[in-house]
């Protein structure tokens, strides 16, 4: 198990769309992806779960990934999150 803790910079921060393109993101990968804020953890290959984030731009959040391609899921995510992708 990898876990990396990223800023968030995507401009609208985590809205509707935005999740559903993470979600898809997550869904590539045959790894258990979680997202960490504050105190909520949630499936990252769950839109509803990753709704109930609500995070923002700026906002720190933990990726934990577990799997075979858990190095490569966790590098996605933060590409995606952080506004590189």
């Amino acid at each position: 198990m990898i876990s990396k803790t990223v800023t968030v910079a995507i401009p609208s921060g985590i809205e509707h769309s935005p999740v559903a393109m993470l979600v898809q993101v997550a869904s590539q990968y045959d790894s258990s992806i979680y997202l960490e804020s504050g105190s909520k953890r949630v499936n990252a290959k769950s839109i509803m779960g990753m709704m109930t984030l609500g995070f923002n731009k700026g906002e720190q959040i933990k990726i934990c990934a577990e799997g075979n391609d858990e190095d490569n899921a966790v590098k996605k995510m933060e590409q995606f999150l952080s506004g590189q992708q």
